[in-house]
């Protein structure tokens, strides 16, 4: 088996303030730690289910949070942003079996988590046909586009419930549940040995019940905290500003969702 994991930080064990989530920030080091070792579980739930290859998206910020230390060999480690639309997905292709989801966290407009965000914190919301819209869904489209089925996410436990309005059969485990600006967390070590469990089922279940299908059509709005913002993204081809701080976009292929997001968010 070949297996793709994106990783993120705002949903993993403990986090709650955005100081710990930021590289240049003192109270960062130990969390970019638990994403590491959380990845980690990842990829050894992976390998006790027979993975041959694993490749690591870092896909926060500005992807340099995670390191080879404590990585199986049969890693590779994607650092950084090509500019590909694919984004926190970069470089899956039809080749891999199945991918994971790591430190996801809920969407712009819920309360699931006191990070919650959708791509950048400059948008309120993003809505993908009237419903809002979460990195997963987005990265979960991505994968079905070229026929890759996500099997397993962890992150706050609002995000956990969402996963599984859009597809019961993905596997989730919930770290945190937000409470107001606070979390419930689980123990890191539990968090360890929870998501290399339950990854180790994932890719030993019937992986193609977890792919989503893709809408026949397209219509994401997007929400922006500032309105200068929107202006500039209605001049984006195709994009319609619909208010002060809302713009527009619909089309039938999803390459072009993500295309336009690439350059507007």
């Amino acid at each position: 088996m070949k297996i793709y994991i994106s990783a993120d930080i705002e949903g993993i064990a403990g986090i709650v303030n955005w100081d710990e989530a930021t590289r240049w920030k003192p109270d960062y080091p130990p969390f970019s730690e638990e994403m590491i070792k959380e990845v980690q579980a990842a990829c050894e739930g992976a390998n006790s289910a027979g993975a041959k290859e694993i490749w690591i998206k870092d896909a926060h910020g500005v992807g340099r949070n995670l390191n080879f230390s404590g990585l199986p060999t049969n890693t590779k480690l994607i650092r950084s942003f090509s500019g590909h639309p694919f984004c926190m997905m970069q470089e899956l292709d039809s080749t891999f079996d199945a991918a994971l989801m790591i430190g996801y966290h809920s969407y712009a407009g819920s309360d699931g988590n006191p990070l919650s965000h959708t791509l950048e914190t400059e948008l309120s919301y993003m809505k993908i046909n009237d419903e809002l819209a979460s990195e997963f869904l987005i990265n979960a489209y991505t994968a079905s586009y070229i026929g890759v089925p996500v099997v397993f996410v962890s992150g706050d436990a609002g995000l956990c419930d969402h996963v599984r309005q859009i597809n019961v059969n993905v596997n989730t485990i919930g770290l945190n549940k937000g409470i107001g600006d606070s979390v419930v967390s689980i123990h890191p070590q539990l968090a360890f040995d929870s998501i290399k469990e339950a990854v180790k089922a994932s890719l030993k279940g019937e992986l193609n019940k977890c792919i989503i299908p893709l809408p026949k059509w397209f219509k994401v709005e997007l929400s922006y905290v500032n309105h200068t913002k929107a202006y500039k993204a209605s001049f984006y081809p195709n994009m319609k500003k619909i208010s002060a701080t809302n713009v527009l976009f619909e089309t039938d292929d999803y390459f072009e969702v993500l295309r336009m997001l690439s350059f507007v968010v």
